[in-house]
């Protein structure tokens, strides 16, 4: 498996992710959107989008690593914030590339700003694709 990632000259610069990444026909997964919940199903921190997205980090990591991949082998994220702020988003994006699965962002990634998710209080959704290392 082979993963390049591109960012055109001819278009703008980016806050760390790439505007293509191009993968060698492989094996993938394809992660269900991470939500901030514990393993009995709890919401952790609600109204606490630090506390959500630190929950969201880890979720992904463990699916990440029982499919056999590692944040680097992402090859795209859809990040779902609710906030129509752009500091919130900013902020959400700068957190999610400190944590565990910082290497995840630096793909085709895109930020979304949502007015609702499918748990009361989720405030943070992480949408992930991988290619699987040979």
């Amino acid at each position: 498996m082979k993963i390049r990632r591109i960012n055109p000259d001819q278009l703008h610069e980016t806050p760390g992710y790439h505007h293509v990444t191009v993968v060698t026909p492989g094996r993938m997964a394809f992660l269900a959107g991470q939500c901030p919940l514990d393993r009995t199903g709890a919401l952790v921190g609600p109204d606490d989008l630090d506390a959500q997205i630190d929950q969201v980090a880890a979720n992904a990591l463990t699916a990440l690593t029982a499919a056999g991949a590692q944040p680097e082998h992402v090859v795209r994220s859809v990040i779902y914030v609710v906030s129509q702020d752009r500091k919130t988003l900013a902020d959400a994006w700068r957190r999610l590339n400190d944590s565990s699965i910082g290497p995840a962002f630096t793909t085709a990634s895109t930020l979304l700003g949502v007015a609702q998710l499918g748990y009361s209080g989720q405030l943070i959704e992480v949408d992930l694709t991988a290619a699987l290392p040979d």
